[in-house]
């Protein structure tokens, strides 16, 4: 076991993993397979090693459960979702929430991918800048919102989600990270807009919930098909305090990672333009100037090989932790219950002991011949074992989806001189990403107005909304 060098009095290596994240944790790839981290009185375990990931994610998902300080923060804030419940009760939720993940009901929330797609290229002109990181956020969250609930009424609930879930994801950085729990309920600006948007957000949920439950209609929705969910066991249902949690981790969870993958796709693309000229030709081939459907999905591999090595990359999920339950042996290492660990998906997926020239965007290393090549647990965006990620075809299904729509009628360009800021906070986001918006005409072309000209129109077979 190695300890990571630079550790202050008092603070450890507190001040490094909050000024410098990323830099600090890749810098570690030399310090061994278990790097013990000091975070002021308490200490960490950074596990570094693919096959140890693998005893803690897959082998002994039990001894090594959720927790650590900032995680229980965090269920605080969203309470015992899937996604932050302990072991002994993610079995029960994880049977529970299957059914609004499987095949037909994507199908459908494909329906709506589709259509916010669509309307976001319509809303679109050449020459517009815009930025792209806002903009996808803005999209995420309206396919949350309405793959969540479909009603007239539920247009209500989604409205106000849209208004108040960019507030929350923006101040739960904040809540979970301030040094003392005395900060979080100071009167300052940032806690005052976050506690307004999280009360009316969790009351527009509570709402819908209360709404669906007494029409006792199912629409076809998430909503529909949560409130649906019985035990296998007890025959039971999910309470209205569960299938809030359900909603508040999904709402949050299935937001800001879309968004952030799907940015930094669009600006890996801007830089590079051989991989942007053949991800066109693929989707010109496929969709012929049509909006991207569910069963478009499967044919556009070099599409979903582009988002995959986005994900390598730009992992959103950045860094997690665990807690030991019982005393464990780790690489060899005997480690006492309720020790931290740690481990950090963006340094795993940028080792060049794992991935040979790592730094260098390249879609084809998930070609399937060399995709072999790559170490069993080195590549896990989605997590791995009993708690892989709940919406990981949802998620691939949604920026398949999005980035061939829009590619399918743009270009994205840079903005000379802008500057990318590489943002660890609750996802790994770029911060404001701002690009120029240009069109391309039927063969793939792209088209730039003559000055002084008019804007280009899309191509003549698309209607109004592409297809």
């Amino acid at each position: 076991m190695g300890t990571a060098p630079g550790s202050l009095p008092w603070i450890g290596h507190a001040w490094q993993l909050l000024r410098r994240p990323l830099s600090f944790l890749t810098s570690l790839r030399r310090s061994g397979d278990v790097v013990k981290i000091q975070l002021g009185p308490e200490c960490a375990y950074l596990v570094r090693h693919p096959e140890l990931l693998r005893q803690v994610l897959v082998n002994d998902p039990a001894i090594f459960d959720k927790g650590g300080p900032v995680f229980e923060k965090a269920r605080t804030l969203v309470g015992n979702g899937l996604a932050s419940c302990p072991h002994k009760a993610h079995r029960r939720q994880r049977q529970l929430m299957q059914p609004a993940f499987n095949r037909d009901r994507l199908s459908s929330y494909a329906a709506v991918m589709r259509d916010q797609a669509s309307a976001m290229a319509d809303a679109w002109r050449p020459g517009q800048v815009v930025d792209v990181h806002k903009e996808m956020n803005s999209l995420a969250l309206a396919v949350v919102a309405r793959t969540l609930c479909v009603t007239d009424a539920a247009e209500r609930t989604a409205a106000e989600l849209q208004r108040s879930v960019p507030v929350i994801l923006e101040g739960m950085y904040h809540q979970m990270l301030a040094p003392v729990e005395l900060w979080q309920k100071l009167p300052l600006p940032g806690n005052l807009r976050f506690n307004r948007a999280f009360r009316r957000t969790r009351a527009a949920v509570d709402q819908i919930i209360d709404d669906y439950r007494r029409a006792g209609v199912d629409h076809g929705d998430l909503l529909s098909t949560l409130l649906a969910a019985r035990d296998e066991d007890t025959g039971e249902g999910m309470t209205n305090r569960e299938i809030r949690d359900q909603i508040m981790t999904l709402l949050l969870a299935g937001t800001e990672t879309a968004a952030a993958t799907l940015a930094w796709a669009f600006h890996l693309l801007g830089q590079h333009s051989e991989i942007e000229r053949r991800l066109h030709a693929e989707v010109d081939e496929v969709l012929s100037g049509r909006v991207a459907g569910f069963d478009d999905v499967p044919k556009l591999g070099y599409t979903q090989r582009v988002i995959s090595e986005t994900l390598r990359l730009y992992p959103p999920t950045w860094l997690l932790s665990r807690r030991t339950t019982e005393e464990v042996t780790l690489g060899g290492h005997r480690l006492a219950p309720g020790t931290n660990i740690l481990f950090s998906l963006y340094a795993l997926q940028r080792d060049p002991d794992l991935f040979p020239d790592p730094e260098r965007f390249d879609p084809d290393r998930w070609l399937p011949d060399r995709s072999k090549a790559v170490p069993r647990g080195a590549m896990l965006p989605f997590g791995a074992g009993q708690r892989k990620c709940i919406g990981e075809a949802f998620g691939v299904t949604e920026a398949t989806i999005v980035l061939s729509t829009l590619t399918g009628r743009f270009r994205l360009r840079p903005i000379q001189g802008a500057k990318i800021d590489l943002v660890p906070r609750m996802t790994l986001n770029p911060g404001a990403l701002p690009m120029r918006v240009e069109a391309r005409d039927c063969a793939g072309k792209t088209r730039r107005p003559r000055e002084g000209s008019a804007a280009p129109s899309p191509c003549p077979w698309m209607g109004p909304s592409g297809s």
